[in-house]
């Protein structure tokens, strides 16, 4: 018996997932209407998390935060055996990951965090990635049972909240992509460019294609050798904020990195390459056990 505690979008997958597997599964979610909507596909809903748990042979947990895992697992400890096995895939903080895998070890319980970059597709298909991290023996332990729900399962060490880490990572540089298309598509307003034309754009030039090598770059501290000097770059910054300010359209992303361009300026890198405004963060990062 496998359960999964909470089953908004991904938890739904999950559970998808597995029944499409043959697995039996039980399921709980604080709205109970959408456990209840998986009894369609043979899962099994549960009231209460203690009883969801009992008996089960692991136990997925789907939810918001930090403050959610916490009070989920708590509700749930009734029906934990000794030994049982917890699989987190919610993001959460790094400290919240060590914190619980070092407690619930305390408590005779198997807590590993397994967060994922997927969306509710991904879970119910099985594709998408999962990151795990942690005691290598757990790691192994609960490697293959995790592997069939996704496309790839990348291990990350024995750092315990690595996974965590990375997951906020990865979802950070979506939130700046998302915040480049945002200021993206206002200064095409200003500039009496259609969202249809803007996309067209991408048809052409795909920047996406330049970030290993971007970040090869930073990482490398290449800065002497400019493809694009840090001044030109503010210079051009400059002219789009102009377009943007004569429509009176507020960007929301280019403020503030322009700010940093100009401190950078200031210390006296105008003619280095313009990623040099990353160099105080590539000299090395503190170790965490």
């Amino acid at each position: 018996m496998i359960t999964i505690l909470g089953t908004g979008l991904l938890g739904s997958g999950f559970a998808r997932a597995l029944r499409t597997q043959g697995a039996p599964v039980r399921v709980w979610n604080r709205s109970r209407d959408k456990a209840l909507a998986l009894a369609e596909i043979g899962a099994t809903p549960v009231a209460d998390p203690a009883e969801a748990v009992r008996g089960a042979d692991r136990t997925h947990v789907v939810v918001s935060d930090d403050a959610a895992v916490d009070s989920v697992l708590e509700a749930a400890a009734p029906g934990f055996a000794p030994g049982a096995l917890v699989l987190d895939h919610s993001t959460t903080s790094t400290a919240g990951a060590c914190e619980r895998t070092a407690r619930w070890r305390e408590r005779g319980v198997v807590y590993q965090h397994a967060p994922v970059f997927m969306g509710p597709q991904n879970a119910a298909d099985s594709t998408g990635f999962m990151l795990i991290s942690g005691d290598p023996e757990v790691v192994a332990r609960v490697s293959p049972l995790l592997a069939p729900m996704t496309g790839k399962l990348v291990d990350l060490g024995p750092r315990v909240d690595a996974a965590a880490a990375y997951k906020l990572l990865g979802n950070l540089f979506l939130l700046a992509l998302t915040a480049g298309f945002t200021d993206v598509l206002a200064l095409a307003k200003a500039m009496d460019v259609s969202p249809a034309e803007v996309a067209s754009l991408f048809d052409h030039f795909n920047p996406g294609a330049t970030v290993p090598a971007r970040f090869k770059r930073i990482l490398d501290a290449d800065f002497d050798h400019p493809s694009w000097e840090l001044v030109m770059a503010r210079k051009d910054a400059r002219l789009m904020q102009a377009e943007a300010d004569a429509s009176g359209i507020a960007l929301s992303m280019l403020p503030a990195f322009a700010a940093r361009m100009d401190r950078s300026i200031a210390d006296g890198h105008a003619h280095a390459d313009w990623t040099v405004v990353a160099k105080d963060f590539v000299g090395g990062a503190p170790t965490r056990s």
